[in-house]
Formats: structure tokens, C-alpha cells, sequence
């Protein structure tokens, strides 16, 4: 269906029936997706025609009690970006949900917790050690820390709870679909928006867009991938026709979710993942991890490794930049109960029920 006809679609849709409500809410992200919004131009118009923004405190002065005020399921969609990492955006993951009829995991952060979820190999009170005492600019002689309350003449002020690990939206509450990307690119925006206003939704809990992979859509000439050596971008200028992967760059489009129209390939740069995993994959890390394996041309143990270590020396970074805090590597047993502080990392089925604390 051309744009036209779709915008055509859009517009008796909303000529059908009364306009919807539609909240834009973010929590711990870097306000990207609320930007990512406006790249769908003119269009923007068309959302206005079919829904009434009734709540996105990023353009708007609306009032937590505003939402609360309103009935269960009054709002048609919510678009939630951002992982949950205060007691405040748990708090509203949990609002919006109850009041929406169908909440968007809008962007990588909220699909997977992207960049923020990578503070998740620390804990909270190493992350505060850092930021408010050892940076070099910072001066904080007294070592003060944020605290929930603060008695001040005029009473007390209130701070949300800074959790010990950041967790996806569906970590939180239930997910109706998951809209992925860092930020999700316009184009898929627009696939999204012109499903839920026409009714075309998949079913309940999918992915809205592309189930293959980023390679399948690059241009690159690709052969039998056959790597001694893995280089680091600065490292090498790529033949701009050849597929990175086979200069020994690392191309995460092997085992990323199409979507994003394959721009860091376009422009000599590899992809980083932000898409997520394709498919069915239940940890992008590990299907990334696995595609590498297949194609280091090696079978000496020892080799192996020096090839790993000097071309990969950040491996969760590499493996999980986006992906940490959704994956099967998950924070695991308390070592100290009630504070929140101090976790022992464990992997896949390690309970999630304190780590918020």
C-alpha cells in the first residue's frame, strides 16, 4: 500500500469514529524515542487527526494525578520508552498499563533496557560511589548521597528509589507489542501507529516489523566468512562493497532484527545491534556469540582465544550493548537483604523478584 493510500486509510479511520487517547511516557532513556516521533514529518498531522495526546510530560504539563484520575482502559495507547530503574517509573509502568488498552514497549530501552541497562554490572551503591565521589570533577568533600527523604525547614522532600538494577518494561508489566530500535526508525513508527488506528494489530505480544535479519537486506557482496582476526573500527578504513564481518569487523546484522533500512552498513560503519535479536532468538548475545564462533578460522584453543581477547576486549559490551538487562544474564542472589546493596551476577533463571530493591 502506497503512503498515500495509507494516509487515506488513516484519515477514514478517524472520520469512523471518535479520536482515541494516545500517552507518551518515558522512564530511565535519553529522550531519543520522543524526538524519533517527529522524523515521521507531516505525518505527525495525521496522528493528531486520529488521537488526542492526553498525557507526555516531555511536550506537555500533565499531571501524574491527571492519569490517575482517569478510568481503567480509557487511554487507547500508550507509547512507554525507557527501562524501569526508580520506584517512580515502576510506578507509572504500572499506572499507564492499568489505564491503557494497549501499552507500545517503545524503543530498545523499554524492549531490552539498551545503554542505562549496562549499569546493571554494577550496583547501586557502586554506581553512586562513582558518580557523586570518585569522578574526578566532582567535589563532594562530605560524600552526600541521594536520599529517599530529606527533612528540610519546610518538611520533608521526597526522592524516587534509585533500584539496584534497571529491568525492561515487560520485566514490570505486561507488554502488549514491542516497537524495537535505538530509536525506533520513523518508517516503523508509522507501521505501528497506521496498525493500531486501522485495527490491523499482529497478535497480542509481538514485534511490530521485520522478523529477518539486518544481512538481508545489506548490499555487500558476501562469501565464505573465514576470520583470523577481529579489527576495531578505528583500526581499518572497510571496502565499502565487501560485507564488514568478512574484513573482520564486527557486524552485529548476522543476528539483528531488520527494520532500521540498513543505514550503518550504507555509510561504512557496521551494525551494533540496536534492532535486537531476529526471529525467535531468546538472547541476542548468545546468537551473536554463536554466529562469531562459526567463522573464526581457527580450531587451536589457544589461537582461538588470542583471537577473541585482542579483537573483542569489551564482550558485554559488544554482545549486550543493548540487550543486558532483557537477556538471560540476570542479577541472581542477595548478599545483603534489605538494602538493596551488593548482588552476586548470576545467569539464565535467576529470580527476579528483589532485585528492585
Amino acid at each position: 500500500m502506497s503512503t498515500t493510500a495509507n494516509t487515506a486509510a488513516l484519515e477514514r479511520s478517524a472520520e469512523a469514529k471518535p479520536k482515541g487517547k494516545l500517552a507518551i511516557y518515558w522512564a530511565a532513556s535519553c529522550g531519543g524515542c520522543e524526538i524519533s516521533i517527529l522524523g515521521i514529518d507531516t505525518k505527525i498531522l495525521d496522528v493528531a487527526e486520529a488521537f488526542d495526546i492526553v498525557f507526555c510530560p516531555c511536550i506537555a504539563d500533565g499531571k501524574v494525578r491527571d492519569v490517575e484520575h482517569m478510568a481503567d482502559g480509557e487511554i487507547d495507547v500508550c507509547l512507554f520508552n525507557g527501562g524501569v530503574r526508580t520506584s517512580e517509573q515502576e510506578y507509572m509502568a504500572q499506572l499507564l498499563r492499568r489505564k491503557s488498552k494497549v501499552l507500545v514497549a517503545f524503543g530498545s530501552c523499554a524492549c531490552e533496557g539498551c545503554i542505562p541497562g549496562l549499569a546493571n554490572l554494577h550496583t547501586r551503591q557502586e554506581i553512586f560511589d562513582n558518580t557523586y565521589q570518585e569522578t574526578c570533577s566532582t567535589e563532594n568533600p562530605n560524600k552526600v548521597r541521594p536520599q529517599p527523604v530529606t527533612t528540610v525547614a519546610e518538611g520533608n522532600l521526597h526522592l524516587p528509589l534509585f533500584y539496584n538494577t534497571l529491568k525492561t518494561l515487560d520485566q514490570t508489566v505486561k507488554v502488549d507489542y514491542y516497537l524495537p530500535g535505538c530509536p525506533p526508525e520513523s518508517d516503523r513508527i508509522w507501521d505501528a501507529i497506521e496498525a493500531i488506528v486501522t485495527g490491523q494489530l499482529p497478535p497480542a505480544g509481538s514485534v511490530i516489523g521485520a522478523n529477518t535479519t539486518v544481512c538481508d537486506f545489506c548490499h555487500r557482496t558476501r562469501t565464505e566468512k573465514k576470520i583470523k582476526e577481529f579489527k576495531r573500527t578505528w583500526e581499518v578504513i572497510p571496502d565499502p562493497d565487501t560485507c564488514l564481518l568478512e574484513q573482520g569487523i564486527i557486524c552485529c546484522g548476522i543476528a539483528t532484527r531488520a527494520g532500521c533500512g540498513c543505514l550503518c552498513p550504507q555509510v561504512n560503519s557496521p551494525c551494533i545491534g540496536c534492532y535486537g535479536p531476529n526471529g525467535d532468538a531468546e538472547d541476542f548475545g548468545a546468537r551473536l556469540m554463536s554466529a562469531l564462533a562459526s567463522v573464526i578460522d581457527s580450531n587451536d584453543p589457544q589461537e582461538i582465544r588470542e583471537i577473541i581477547a585482542r579483537g573483542i576486549p569489551d564482550p558485554v559490551g559488544t554482545f549486550y550493548r543493548f540487550s543486558l538487562a532483557g537477556s538471560l544474564l540476570r542479577r541472581g542472589k542477595r548478599l545483603e537483604a534489605g538494602n538493596g546493596h551488593g548482588y552476586q551476577a548470576a545467569t539464565a533463571g535467576a529470580s527476579l523478584g528483589a532485585d528492585a530493591s
